[in-house]
């Protein structure tokens, strides 16, 4: 498996020069690649959780992909229906040629109602309009010359941005069942965040069923892990990475059975109250990269 880190654009402290550190980090640990959270409007609910300033993830990757070479870079997730289709794909593909190690596009619906009506989309069509914005934006990509007929949006002969330099992988974020049918339809990933072991393995075959249903290759399993490491073990049913690191080294090898390609982790824990210092983000992703994960290789020690 490959492995990354989740990069955190935002709250008091938080820099141009602290985002470089951020990824250059990453990388020089050994991790193969880093993503970015999304949000455009930081309403009372969103910076409750992720305070401003939040840094928007297309100017922080386009702005590390020409200071930290080697680190592949993407979004996790892009909430799509808060941008025009043509304009996400113009920036991932537009980033994707400038970072020479590549660019994924994480794709989901997003939370916020507040942030929603900020922007002026209607939060109850989520899902509809990613499932049409996500469509359009892969057509784009596909074509040099586009035309869209749909009910959230609609062109004719559009001259697209350049093709990305590789394949672009989709990786469709969210745990629900919608989301699931979504990344069998429109992704090359699925990329839930804190999932259980049990809903991982629930969730796989309902997944692979869609997919054959829709003609396309199942997606990759791709998920993203909110790293809580503990001296002891954690006895509860938990998210996948919560607990000791001999329980993270388990959780990586049953992910690892299942097939998954990429892991994507993850040292926010949840508030900013109980965030630490960039100095023991640092440290935990050594200790990871120490005790747990062989990064050079991606086998688990």
């Amino acid at each position: 498996m490959r492995y990354g880190v989740n990069l955190l654009n935002f709250g008091s402290g938080t820099t141009p020069d602290s985002l470089v550190r951020q990824a250059t980090d990453a990388r020089d640990i050994g991790f193969g690649f880093a993503m970015i959270s999304d949000h455009i409007t930081v309403t009372p609910d969103v910076h409750a959780v992720y305070p401003a300033p939040f840094y928007d993830q297309f100017v922080l990757a386009a702005h590390l992909a020409g200071r930290v070479p080697g680190l592949r870079l993407g979004t996790t997730i892009t909430v799509i229906p808060y941008r025009h289709p043509l304009q996400t794909a113009r920036l991932a593909a537009n980033i994707d040629q400038l970072n020479e190690a590549g660019f994924i596009l994480g794709a989901g619906v997003g939370w916020s109602r507040a942030e929603y009506e900020a922007l002026g989309v209607p939060f109850e069509e989520r899902g509809a309009i990613t499932d049409e914005y996500l469509t359009a934006i892969r057509a784009a990509w596909a074509e040099e010359t586009t035309s869209f007929q749909g009910r959230y949006v609609s062109y004719e002969d559009i001259r697209n941005a350049p093709a990305p330099a590789t394949p672009l992988p989709v990786w469709v974020g969210g745990n629900s069942p919608a989301a699931q049918r979504r990344a069998a339809r429109l992704g090359e990933g699925w990329h839930p965040f804190m999932p259980t072991l049990e809903a991982v393995r629930t969730a796989l075959p309902r997944i692979a069923a869609e997919a054959d249903a829709a003609g396309r290759p199942v997606p990759d399993l791709v998920p993203r892990l909110q790293l809580r490491l503990t001296p002891q073990p954690d006895t509860a049913e938990r998210p996948l990475g919560h607990g000791s690191v001999d329980q993270l080294r388990a959780d990586l090898e049953a992910l690892a059975e299942l097939g998954a390609t990429d892991v994507l982790l993850d040292t926010y824990p949840g508030t900013p109250d109980e965030r630490g210092t960039a100095d023991d983000d640092r440290r935990t992703l050594e200790l990871v990269a120490e005790k747990v994960v062989d990064l050079a290789t991606g086998t688990v020690r």
